[in-house]
């Protein structure tokens, strides 16, 4: 079985952010978010990185990655753009990215060997890598075995306002069975809240299960991915804000029993940047880590 792959989720705009998080750094040794990713990566057995970015920053984004990573992961990039789509379904009122699905597609000429995807901008932990690496390692590729990390909700909220996660149901059996994207999830005078359809907000268990965006997958996922997307953009054409999300593609396959989703269950602390406020919190857990010994000083020397 050959060395799996780590596709990034590196072409978000990072609107609520105010900047592009993805190469911002959070060391005084200049590290990114994503430095931590692809060291986790590398160190649980990951043979290549794909990056999905836009060509407005490719420059910039390349000449951060390409020398630290020379020489110890090989390196491709894809490009998620807004014309990225077939031409009677381009809008040139949209600015904003078509989702986390459409993303995943971008990369189906590049990627040919079992593939962990996940966002630039969320810290998983080593624990996480090695742990889908291990399944990864473990599932033939010609499968619809697949798999994703998971979290408890309380472990993922952000303090500094809402954020949007997918939410997991589970079987006794570890299988995911559904997973629900919440666009809205806030902390409400000190009880987590999920938005519904209606735009009301109620209750959530803080111990939800839910999905960072960090599956598992075979190469026969693209199979599936195609034709939806087409419908979705059949469907919100005009809708200029309307993402096509990766837990859409994960929920058709599950409910048309072509594919099975593995739970591997993280109990770790999952940091990352939503908004600006939070850069500061990520720099004193990943300072943390680095005191620990948990990484070195500096990563790639």
């Amino acid at each position: 079985m050959g060395k799996p792959t780590l596709v990034i989720l590196a072409a978000g705009m990072g609107s609520r952010y105010g900047g592009l998080k993805q190469m911002d750094s959070f060391t005084t040794e200049g590290d990114t978010i994503i430095d931590f990713s692809l060291y986790d990566a590398i160190q649980a057995g990951f043979g290549k990185v794909v990056f999905i970015i836009r060509k407005s920053f490719e420059r910039e984004f390349k000449e951060i990655f390409n020398k630290k990573l020379q020489d110890k992961i090989e390196v491709d990039y894809v490009f998620q753009e807004l014309e990225s789509v077939p031409e009677k379904f381009q809008n040139p009122e949209r600015v904003k990215p078509w989702g986390t699905g459409h993303a995943l597609l971008m990369t189906k000429g590049v990627v040919k060997e079992n593939f962990a995807i996940i966002n630039a901008d969320d810290f998983y932990s080593r624990q996480a890598f090695d742990t889908i690496a291990t399944q990864l390692r473990n599932t033939d590729k010609n499968s619809y075995d697949f798999s994703m990390v998971a979290y408890s909700l309380k472990n993922t909220v952000s303090d500094n306002g809402y954020v949007s996660r997918g939410e997991c149901t589970v079987d006794k059996n570890g299988y995911l069975t559904d997973v629900t994207e919440r666009v809205r999830i806030e902390k409400i005078d000190g009880v987590l809240k999920s938005e519904d359809d209606n735009g009301a907000m109620h209750p959530i268990d803080e111990n939800t299960t839910v999905s960072m965006n960090f599956w598992g997958f075979t190469p026969k996922c693209f199979e599936f991915g195609d034709a939806l997307f087409l419908d979705f953009l059949e469907k919100n054409t005009e809708n200029l804000k309307a993402e096509f999300y990766l837990p859409l593609i994960v929920n058709k396959m599950i409910e048309g029993n072509k594919a099975s989703v593995k739970v591997l269950e993280s109990d770790s602390k999952w940091f990352g940047v939503t908004y600006s406020d939070d850069k500061e919190k990520a720099q004193i857990e990943i300072n943390k880590l680095k005191e620990k010994g948990v990484y070195p000083k500096n990563l790639w020397n």
